[in-house]
């Protein structure tokens, strides 16, 4: 093999891991940082619901920010009205946009499988909620399983199960949930484990959580942690939102608030 041939397939094989990575960073809701060397490194964090957008044709969650970018680009460009992910045309209409789930859905795209479990919950029809958020925990969703663990554990659609519930909330603080993390935190401190409650809330704080930071500071004004747990909780859940800012995203921010919508 000539030389030639050989730095073609380093660069092809490259070229697929960067596929990869970005596949994996949008289908996850990872942020990814490039280091000096080329090499991925990924780190979990949170998508506020209410600073982040939905994009029904392929089923991705985008930041705010992303979306607001991408709208001004088409402003100021006098272009069509497309996606930021995928760049197809973006629904138009509600029933546009459940079309496009329903391809999604049908294609197995864990994102809206989980969605329409959601819809059906909210639809109070369980066996349905039931058999989205199943298919979809089993591609290793996790808001799926965090919504199993609520049906377990409220008796929706059968009877309650504990043990059930607690599975699905540990899978789904494995997945990277905070709330679900944040909830074994109080299952332990319910329990009086408060040392294994406050392990739980700092992953939770890692991630961006305020409500597990707000159980730390409790404990912490109840002198059941140290001062050092707190800080050390309090730095990582500024960090982890620090990560999260971006000009665009604030723009955003400032959009809805001036729209009305609350955050």
């Amino acid at each position: 093999m000539s030389k030639g041939t050989s730095t073609k397939t380093q660069k092809e094989i490259a070229k697929g891991e960067l596929l990869n990575c970005v596949i994996k960073f949008y289908s996850s809701n990872l942020k990814v940082a490039i280091s000096e060397n080329a090499q991925f490194v990924f780190y979990s964090f949170r998508l506020n619901e209410h600073e982040s957008t939905l994009m029904a044709c392929c089923c991705k969650v985008i930041c705010g920010g992303c979306h607001y970018a991408n709208l001004m680009r088409e402003a100021q460009g006098s272009l069509d009205s497309t996606c930021a992910f995928c760049r197809q045309p973006r629904p138009k209409s509600k029933e546009d946009f459940d079309m496009c789930l329903m391809r999604r859905v049908a294609a197995n795209d864990p994102f809206a499988l989980c969605q329409m479990g959601a819809n059906r919950r909210n639809e109070e029809d369980y066996d349905g909620a039931f058999e989205y958020w199943a298919k979809a925990a089993a591609l290793g969703d996790a808001a799926a399983h965090c919504g199993l663990s609520d049906m377990y554990r409220n008796g929706e659609g059968f009877e309650k199960d504990e043990k059930k519930a607690l599975h699905h909330l540990e899978q789904a603080a494995i997945g990277g949930h905070p709330f679900a993390r944040n909830n074994l935190g109080v299952l332990e401190e319910r329990k009086g484990r408060i040392d294994r409650a406050v392990k739980h809330w700092i992953i939770a704080a890692k991630l961006g959580d305020d409500l597990s930071l707000e159980s730390i500071k409790g404990c912490f004004t109840a002198a059941l942690i140290s001062k050092d747990v707190f800080a050390e909780a309090l730095r990582a859940c500024q960090a982890a939102i620090d990560e999260t800012k971006s000009p665009q995203r604030e723009a955003a921010v400032q959009k809805l608030n001036a729209a009305g919508i609350a955050r």
